[in-house]
C-alpha cells in the first residue's frame, strides 16, 4: 500500500514542506531578513534596490540547505561580498552567519506565535510505513528540527535523526551534497539503495538522487513538479496521501 519498491526497507523524510507546513514560515523569514540587508546595501551604494523573491530566489538558492550555505549561495549569486563571521556572530551582523543567526531568530519567533501544523496526508503515510515495518527518518538541514517535531506531536514517529545539529557536530555537508541522507541511512542500518527519500526541496531531491538512494519521491506543493523530476525525483506528488491511493 506504499506504492514503494519491495526492496526498500527504510524511509528519509525532509521536515520542512514534506512533514510540516513550516515550510511557509522560513521563505517569509528569509525575504524579511534579506530584504533589509539588501535596501540598506543598495540605499549607501546609491544602487537599485533589487528585493529577495520569497519565490523564484527561495526555491533556487535557499530551500534546503543549511542556513550558512543559503545565505552564501544567495548573495554570490546577486555578486554581493559577505564576510563569513562566525556562528557565533549577533544577529545584526552583516556577515553570512549573522545575516543567518537573525534569520534563525525570525523563525523561531513565527513559530512560537503561530505554532506548527503537520501535513495530515504526511502523518498517514509515516504511519503506514512504520506498520509496514519499515524505519524512519527526519532529515533537515534546521537546526530547529526537534523543536519543530514536538511542536507537530510527531517526534516519536522517526527512529532517527539527522539535521543541522547533528551535520554541524559531524561536519556533514548539507544539501544538494548527500551526506545528510546517507548518514541517516547509516544510522537506520539501511543501505542507500534500500532506502527511499521524500524531500519537496529542489536540493533534497538532488541529495538523493547524488546518493543514489533506491527511490527519491518529490513533494509538489507549490507548482515545481517538472523542477522536482530534472533535479533527480523519481516520482512525484502532491501529497504523500497520494502514494496510499495509488494501489
Amino acid at each position: 500500500m506504499l506504492a514503494l519498491p519491495v526492496h526498500i526497507h527504510a524511509c528519509l523524510f525532509d521536515l520542512d514542506g514534506v512533514l510540516t507546513q513550516t515550510s511557509k514560515v522560513h521563505p517569509a523569514a528569509w525575504k524579511e531578513r534579506f530584504d533589509g540587508h539588501l535596501l540598506e546595501r543598495a540605499t549607501r551604494g546609491g544602487k537599485a534596490y533589487v528585493p529577495f523573491d520569497a519565490v523564484g530566489d527561495y526555491d533556487e538558492y535557499v530551500d534546503g540547505r543549511p542556513r550558512a550555505d543559503g545565505v552564501r549561495t544567495f548573495f554570490g549569486a546577486r555578486g554581493v561580498p559577505l564576510p563569513e563571521g562566525s556562528p557565533e556572530d549577533p544577529p545584526e551582523a552583516e556577515t553570512v552567519n549573522g545575516l543567518g543567526n537573525r534569520k534563525n531568530e525570525l523563525v523561531l519567533r513565527r513559530i512560537r506565535e503561530e505554532g506548527v501544523e503537520d501535513y495530515d496526508g504526511s502523518v498517514r503515510y509515516v504511519n503506514a510505513v512504520r506498520a509496514a515495518g519499515l524505519r524512519c527518518a527526519v532529515v533537515s538541514s534546521s537546526a530547529n528540527t526537534r523543536d519543530v517535531l514536538r511542536a507537530a506531536g510527531i517526534e516519536d514517529l522517526f527512529d532517527e535523526r539527522t539535521d543541522g545539529v547533528v551535520a554541524r557536530e559531524r561536519r556533514l555537508r548539507g544539501k544538494p551534497a548527500p551526506d545528510t541522507y546517507l548518514e541517516a541511512a547509516r544510522g537506520l542500518g539501511t543501505d542507500p539503495g534500500a532506502a527511499a527519500v521524500f524531500a519537496d526541496a529542489l536540493a533534497g531531491v538532488e541529495a538523493g538522487r547524488a546518493g543514489r538512494f533506491g527511490v527519491v519521491v518529490g513533494v509538489d506543493r507549490v507548482g515545481q513538479a517538472e523542477q522536482l523530476r530534472a533535479h533527480g525525483a523519481d516520482v512525484v506528488v502532491r501529497d504523500l496521501a497520494d502514494l496510499l491511493e495509488e494501489r
